[in-house]
Formats: structure tokens, C-alpha cells, sequence
């Protein structure tokens, strides 16, 4: 029978209570200690990446406790229950299925008279089939000219993951000859967002996919309407150059409006959504079905794995427990995510996203109010751009912040220089290694500006190379670990109750239904 509580009532969290600061991280890190840690901390991902813990302060000790906390908190029962649909979505009352759409992990999840595993890959063979055709010249422009160009029209999810999983992939499908079509995305609904990518592109040889789940999202259908006008301009039929990504039940759904409509439901959650149509339409347009599928088979191995109930076999699970050692015994208030790939800058904006929106709450799912903390702050940067930017506080500042890096030893595109002796990669991963050690270990020095207290806590996953399954892997790793550390501290990580307040001001400003303070500022503001 599975329990839901909160983490201050759990016995595991007292005895992790007396563990702060248990692991001087300097002295372990040093010498041929730091060696055999490096050996000996670490554990295998899906798609050959593996998550290496030997920087973080932990030990044996520290770790049969986080043991002890999996164990007292039911974290793969939980997650058990997830996959074979219960509803964990306690706020919107629904279940949580976004693992479906890349592998069945349990037994057969039927809502709403309907086979979920079967709907989800429904939508995703009738995504590939129009990729397919779109690629053949089977489906033109009215001049009977091929589409070169996939703009998706999203914002929050249906933009973030996309994005990110686009840029991740591009360099890698060029070298490969999978580039199909050119990606584009417009989210803001500021107008210069969609002013720049149109006057970037021929739209008389773009598709344009319009991802909003409910059909009625304000940034949205106002970056479609912009969308729809410059077509009208070119002389254009909009409705032969839109596809839309919606629910069944939406209002454009079954419109005329659109070549073709792919659907999802409220079961996945538009965060969690890059493996759903959402993601998996512009990037089979982008890249071909078949890399797509690769892609969704590295997050279903990895998925498989997070169900593993011993933490030191359980990457995902593992991540999540030291992540929580940090957050609510240490202190740390911030995490930052540092991928060593240029191909991952876009990642650590979808993070945030996943890891504020899911468990940045203060009450617990039955409502009450929690008393500890909860979701850290996640921001990131590719390195080593980030050493020249935000990397001196990190180093040197007040708060220690915990850094998860993700490094790779071969680059995307194949190309490289020898220079001084070594190549761009080298030096690439040189820094890496470079960072974990100097944040670990510090330096003293008698001049206090150049003096660095290291004892700065890190992980990194390690890859050989950034391809389709080994980023499906990366994108659910991720999830699983978000999804555990909801778990511990007993949230509902599948709702956003926080974004909807904004909107609906904003609809009450654009309404001129407004006074006091927020009249005060449309005023300002021109509205």
C-alpha cells in the first residue's frame, strides 16, 4: 500500500538531518582518494552515458541513508503506480503518461474507453507517414514546390523541449545526412519574435505547426494570427501551410484550417511533452521519422532503468536523492546545469522549465502546507561560455551552488584543429575537468582574492557522443529525476497552478477591465 508523505515526517530525513556536512569534499577529492572516489561513484545510463557522483558530498554513509529515504518513501512504488496509470496528478485529478509515448513499462493504461500506449503511437505513425510524404514532394505549396522549412508556433512546452531537441540534433544530423528541413520556432508573443523568424525564411516553402493543447492559448493563436497574415500578404493559402498539434477535443482540432491535426491529451503535461507529438512532429519533419524513433528509444531505456529499485543502480533515482541531500540538508538553494556541448545550449532553458514548474510549490498534493523547502532554482550555460560569465560566483561567492555538468568526449560535427598540441575537444573536455576539481578542491593563496574555498559540490554525465538516444536518454533522466524528487517531498509535480494567475490579469488589462495598481501600470505601458 503506498503512502503519501511529507519529507519531514519520514524517518530517513532525521538521520539525513545529522549527516550535514558530513564529507570534508576537499580532502576527498584529493590525492589518490579522489582517484578511487572517481572510480568507485559512478553508475551507467541508458545509450552509453553514465552519471558520475564522485564530487558530490557524498560517502557510504551518506548514501545508505538516501537508501533508507528511497526506501521509507516508496519512490519506485510510486513510480510503479505512475506508468500503470494511477492518477497522480492529484490537483487536475488525471493520470501522468507522458512515459508512454516511447515505451509501455507496465500493464495497459485504458482512460476514457481508449488504449493510451496505442492512441500515443497512433499519433506518432501518422506524424511519421506526413513527415514521409512532406519529404517525398507528395505534400507541396500551391506552386507544386517541396517545403524546406518547419516553423513550430508554441510557447512554455510546445516551444521549450522542441527547441532544445532541435538544436541538440541539428550539427549531429547534418554530418549524418539526415537534415531534412530547416527549424524555426516562434514562441514570444512580443512581435519582433515572429517579425524576425518570417523575414528569415520563404514562407511560400514553409510549414507551420501550431502546438497548443486546448486550442485557446492568448500567445499562441496571436503568433498564429501573424503568421496567417503574412501568408495572406505573400498571396498565400494559410490553410495549405498549416499542420496544428492539439487535443481532440480543442476548438481547431477538426478545422479547415489545417493540411493535417496530430493530437495529444491532458494526460501529458506540455513540459514533459518533447516525446509526444509535440516534439515528434517538426522533428521528423526536421530529421526523418527513423531519428526520431531513435530518439524516443534512448528515453525508454532510461525510463526502464529509473525503475530499478536500488539507488546505486538507479541514475535517475540517485540524481534525484543527492539532489534532495542538497537541497533540504545542506542548504543549497540553486542548482546550476553546465553542459560542455554547444548543441545543449537550449537545454538548461527546458530545466528550468521542467524542474520551476514541476516542483517549485509550496503546499504538498492534499493542499497543505509544506515545511521545508522545496524545488531549487536551476539556470545554466554552455561551457566554457559560463566560465566567462557566472562561473566567479560560483567559485568565490557567499551561496555554494551545486553544478551538474554533462560532457562528451567526441564532438557532432566531425570537425576539429590541432592546435598547441591538442584539439578544440580536448581543450573542451580539459575544462571540464579542470572545473570539477578546482570547484571541489579549491586553492588557498595568501592573498584572499585569489583564495578558493572549494568544497563546491558537482556531478557530470558523460557521453561519447551527443546522438538521438543518447540525448532521449539525457531528456528522461531529467524527468525521472524531477519526478522522484516530487515524490520525496510529496508534491504534485504535473500541474502549474502558478502560471495561470498572470494570464488571467492579463486578459482583465487587455479587457481594460482594470484599477488601482494594475490600471496604474497599463497606463505606463500604453495598453
Amino acid at each position: 500500500m503506498i503512502a503519501w508523505k511529507n519529507y519531514d515526517t519520514l524517518q530517513a530525513s532525521q538521520k539525513l538531518a545529522g549527516l550535514k556536512d558530513h564529507v570534508n569534499l576537499q580532502k576527498a577529492m584529493a590525492g589518490e582518494s579522489g582517484a578511487q572516489r572517481v572510480e568507485k561513484y559512478a553508475v551507467n545510463m541508458a545509450a552509453g552515458l553514465s552519471y558520475h557522483y564522485a564530487a558530490k558530498q557524498v560517502d557510504d554513509e551518506v548514501l545508505q541513508a538516501l537508501k533508507e529515504l528511497a526506501q521509507e518513501a516508496q519512490l519506485t512504488e510510486k513510480y510503479e503506480a505512475l506508468y500503470n496509470g494511477e492518477m497522480i496528478n492529484t490537483g487536475e485529478k488525471r493520470l501522468v503518461l507522458h512515459q508512454l509515448t516511447r515505451g509501455q513499462l507496465g500493464a495497459d493504461v485504458i482512460a476514457d474507453n481508449v488504449n493510451k500506449r496505442e492512441f500515443y503511437v497512433q499519433q506518432q505513425e501518422k506524424a511519421a507517414a506526413f513527415a514521409r510524404k512532406v519529404h517525398a514532394g507528395e505534400i507541396k505549396n500551391a506552386a507544386g514546390e517541396a517545403f524546406t522549412t518547419v516553423v513550430q508556433i508554441g510557447i512554455g512546452g510546445s516551444d521549450l523541449g522542441p527547441r532544445a531537441m532541435y538544436i541538440a540534433l541539428e550539427n549531429w544530423a547534418k554530418r549524418n545526412g539526415c537534415q531534412r528541413m530547416e527549424a524555426k520556432f516562434i514562441s514570444n508573443v512580443d512581435p519582433d519574435d515572429a517579425a524576425s523568424v518570417l523575414k528569415s525564411i520563404d514562407v511560400s516553402r514553409s510549414l507551420f505547426v501550431l502546438v497548443s493543447k486546448s486550442g485557446t492559448t492568448l500567445e499562441t493563436l496571436t503568433n498564429e494570427a501573424f503568421v496567417k497574415n503574412a501568408l495572406k500578404e505573400a498571396g498565400l493559402d494559410p490553410s495549405r501551410h498549416m499542420v496544428a498539434v492539439t487535443s481532440e477535443t480543442s476548438p481547431i482540432a477538426h478545422s479547415s484550417d489545417y493540411l493535417e491535426a496530430f493530437f495529444m491529451d491532458d494526460y501529458i503535461g506540455g513540459r514533459y511533452s518533447s516525446t509526444s507529438c509535440v516534439g515528434g512532429v517538426i522533428l521528423s519533419l526536421a530529421f526523418g521519422p527513423e531519428v526520431f524513433a531513435r530518439f524516443l528509444n534512448g528515453a525508454a531505456e532510461e525510463d526502464a532503468l529509473a525503475a530499478n529499485p536500488d539507488p546505486l543502480q538507479n541514475p535517475d533515482l540517485l540524481d534525484a536523492l543527492i539532489g534532495v541531500y542538497e537541497r533540504n540538508v545542506q542548504g543549497y538553494p540553486a542548482t546550476a546545469v553546465l553542459p560542455y556541448s554547444q548543441a545543449l545550449s537550449r537545454f538548461p532553458a527546458h530545466l528550468q522549465q521542467l524542474d520551476m514548474e514541476s516542483n517549485g510549490k509550496s503546499v504538498n498534493r492534499f493542499g497543505e502546507k509544506v515545511d521545508y523547502v522545496t524545488g531549487p532554482v536551476i539556470f545554466g550555460e554552455p561551457g566554457t561560455n559560463g566560465q566567462h560569465s557566472f562561473y566567479q560566483l560560483l567559485h568565490q561567492g557567499t551561496d555554494i551552488v551545486p553544478l551538474q555538468f554533462v560532457g562528451f568526449r567526441k564532438n557532432q560535427a566531425g570537425m576539429d584543429v590541432d592546435i598547441q598540441g591538442s584539439t578544440s575537444q580536448q581543450k573542451l573536455c580539459a575544462n571540464v575537468a579542470a572545473q570539477i576539481m578546482a570547484f571541489a578542491c579549491g586553492k588557498e593563496d595568501a592573498n584572499p582574492n585569489k583564495s578558493f574555498a572549494g568544497g563546491r559540490p558537482s556531478s557530470i554525465i558523460i557521453g561519447e557522443e551527443l546522438c538521438p538516444e543518447a540525448l532521449g536518454a539525457l531528456l528522461a533522466h531529467f524527468e525521472n529525476k524531477v519526478m522522484f524528487q516530487g515524490f520525496i517531498w510529496n508534491l504534485n509535480s504535473f500541474d502549474q497552478e502558478g502560471v495561470q494567475l498572470g494570464k488571467v490579469l492579463a486578459k482583465r488589462v487587455l479587457a481594460h477591465e482594470t484599477d488601482g495598481a494594475l490600471k496604474a501600470f497599463s497606463d505606463l505601458l500604453g495598453i
